[in-house]
């Protein structure tokens, strides 16, 4: 028997790889049984080129567990090691065998896993003991057992071992019990194991007999050795893809598309990418793209490998050209990361265009399901912009799509305003929009229907990409101020009345949502339009959506109350008979104190004239007093007059109804006021 020391630099080296080297001390059964294969890898090689004559036999790796025994042991049948191998690759950390197999055997030998030669020591994060009992392939070569509590202490002794290979046996300490039951190492082998290349057995396969579980004499196999993505496009059909999405996503819905990956220049990467069926989270989704390195998990954070609008796609990547740190957990910045990542972006939209120009029906019916990708990755990547403009989609609201050519097309010349700028027409919800998308339409112009959740910024960015363009909402203003053809209409009553008309009106607006302000302005618009229209800024409505979408900065624009604007029509009968009812009942209040006003502005402009190119210390103190004085009475006979006015608003229930009639087509009339509204509907009939 041998005994000795590990050859570590410094005595506090060993701790830190037995505790810190591994983010996750769940990780051991992956390191464990990846060197398994490993090993059962490079005696495959070596028979395929005549340096080993044997038998292969069962090449399986097996993970027994003795909960009673308190060992996890992983056993293979593949390469083994000599005394002199132990001493070489195990206790020297980190000279690795895979490195030095890899250079001698560089053209066959893509399989290896192992990189780092540090994978082994994993298991000490576990195992209060771990023991090695391993045999060379090698003619003569006899059996060696290795043993070691995690001190740089070992020992190594001959043993008894009738056949070549390694088994590792974990002591599992107190600690770490967790991973003695079944259930954590099955849900361990799942996670890091399902793809491995050579076949995992764990225990038996089990059935129903005799109304219990019993044990059967087939191994139970928890890898899928060959999964889609290693095999050739060719070979592969649509139901091929679909079954291998379900393999890795059981619950999820069937996806959208999928992109197969197969480069091997200037670098090694395969995999299948999916396009799922987003709801309406984004985050919620992240995180699904399966990262592995020659069919070793490694992890599904690929932030850096992936674009991140492509982070919300689902699948799996393979390349042993992506450089992971010693613990093969953590990315490694390098320039093959970014041409990685380059050339995944152009696949994918490669993959998209082909897919929109030999199937576009297709492409059109799913369409409401791929566009928050599309969208995202044009916001986020000039590129990937640049190559979308051939595919991406606008919708309108009568479900007609077009390309962003075919639309500007279709627009250009009818929805273009005085000032030569492209008008966009959009709603959110063709329902509840209707009445003005029926505006909008009876013009002639198309309305686009934008209902996403990047449909604001999308807007913004087209906005800046395209030149001489505008995007606005339907119900943002009048149809003729959203694409002002001419000079406005003139309205044809006095200014007087267009004012006593805005207070009456203001006067009934709703008062009882601190978050809701409503501004009036009476404008001539068609006999046939409406009467009232409730409409919103479309600039600050934009700053509202984008704080709910972005918080930080843009915060404070979701503090903000609404500002809604209540649009009366001047040219609507109805509106022309609140005006003839307003002349008729109020004029006896109003006369006196509109003839009493107009002399108290006028001495207000005396005073003001008089005030023109004197110093204030110049000013008499006698006009500065009179001035206050003035102001003070014109501001008392505004508030008498308006309180004429909104005593007439209250008694006419006209106003009240065709205010109610402008929230009601815009979703806004509830509780109460919806019965009021109703309880008047029916007095006036």
């Amino acid at each position: 028997m041998a005994s000795g020391k590990i050859g570590v630099s410094t005595k506090d080296l060993f701790p830190i790889i037995k505790k810190f080297l591994y983010s996750d001390h769940d990780i051991f059964l992956r390191e464990i049984v990846s060197n398994a294969v490993d090993a059962t890898q490079k005696l495959k090689v070596l028979a395929s080129n005549g340096e080993f004559k044997g038998e292969l036999g069962d090449v399986k790796v097996r993970v027994t567990l003795d909960k009673e025994g308190k060992t996890i042991t992983v056993s293979d049948n593949g390469i083994g090691m000599t005394a002199e191998e132990v001493e070489k690759y195990i206790n020297q950390i980190a000279f690795s065998g895979a490195e030095e197999f890899l250079e001698k055997h560089k053209n066959d030998a893509a399989t290896i896993i192992g990189h780092f030669g540090l994978g082994f020591y994993s298991a000490f994060m576990v195992s209060d003991r771990v023991e090695i009992v391993t045999k060379s392939y090698k003619e003569g070569a006899k059996a060696v057992r290795w043993s070691c509590t995690g001190e740089p202490e070992y020992t190594l002794e001959e043993a008894e071992k009738a056949e070549r290979g390694t088994d590792i046996i974990m002591h599992i300490s107190d600690e770490e019990k967790e991973f003695l039951e079944k259930n954590r190492l099955q849900e361990l082998l799942n996670k890091y194991c399902k793809f491995l290349p050579v076949e995992i057995a764990f225990g038996k396969k089990t059935e129903w007999k005799d109304g219990k579980e019993q044990e059967t004499s087939e191994d139970n196999i928890i890898n899928d050795t060959t999964p889609a993505w290693v095999k050739k496009p060719a070979d592969l059909k649509e139901e091929d893809y679909v079954k291998f999405y379900h393999q890795l996503y059981p619950m999820a819905e069937d996806p959208l598309f999928y992109i197969h990956l197969n480069v091997d220049y200037p670098f090694t990467l395969t995999g299948i990418l999916y396009f799922p069926k987003i709801k309406n989270n984004i985050d919620i989704n992240r995180n699904k793209i399966q990262l592995y390195c020659n069919q070793v998990f490694v992890t599904d954070t690929v932030e850096g490998i992936v674009p991140d609008f492509l982070t919300l796609l689902h699948g799996v990547i393979d390349s042993p050209d992506i450089p992971l740190n010693v613990s093969r957990s953590y990315l490694q910045s390098d320039g093959n990361v970014k041409k990685i990542s380059s050339h995944i972006t152009k696949k994918v939209a490669d993959r998209l265009e082909e897919i929109f120009k030999n199937d576009r029906a297709t492409f059109e019916k799913k369409w409401d399901d791929l566009k928050i990708f599309i969208e995202y990755g044009m916001l986020t990547d000039d590129k990937f912009f640049d190559r979308a403009q051939k595919f991406a989609l606008l919708k309108d609201v009568d479900g007609k799509y077009f390309t962003f050519e075919e639309y500007k097309t279709l627009v250009k010349e009818n929805q273009t305003d005085k000032d030569g700028t492209m008008v966009c027409l959009y709603a959110h919800d063709k329902a509840s929009q209707f009445s003005f998308i029926d505006s909008a339409q009876k013009k002639g112009y198309n309305v686009l229907l934008l209902d996403g959740q990047l449909d604001t910024p999308f807007m913004n960015q087209l906005e800046q990409k395209w030149e001489k363009t505008r995007f606005a909402r339907v119900d943002a203003d009048t149809i003729d101020k959203l694409i002002v053809k001419n000079d406005a209409p003139e309205l044809k009553i006095s200014t007087a009345e267009k004012s006593n008309l805005e207070e009456v009106f203001r006067a009934e607006t709703p008062k009882d949502d601190a978050k809701v302000n409503y501004t009036v302005s009476v404008e001539a618009l068609g006999e046939n339009e409406l009467p009232v229209i409730i409409t919103q800024n479309e600039w600050m409505r934009r700053m509202k959506e984008m704080s709910a979408v972005q918080g930080g900065a843009m915060s404070f624009y979701g503090e903000l109350p609404n500002t809604l604007n209540l649009v009366v029509n001047a040219n609507h009968p109805l509106v022309e008979r609140v005006l003839a009812e307003m002349g008729t009942k109020t004029a006896s209040e109003l006369a006196p104190i509109a003839d009493e006003m107009e002399k108290k502005e006028a001495r207000k402009a005396e005073l003001n004239k008089a005030k023109e190119g004197k110093k204030d210390e110049e000013i008499p103190q006698a006009d500065i007093d009179e001035l206050q004085s003035v102001e003070k009475q014109i501001g008392e006979l505004r508030d008498k007059r308006n309180n004429v006015l909104a005593n007439f608003a209250k008694d006419e229930k006209l106003v009240s109804q065709l205010i109610d009639l402008a929230l009601l087509s815009n979703n806004m009339l509830k509780g109460e006021s919806l019965t009021n509204f109703i309880k008047r509907s029916i007095s006036l009939m």
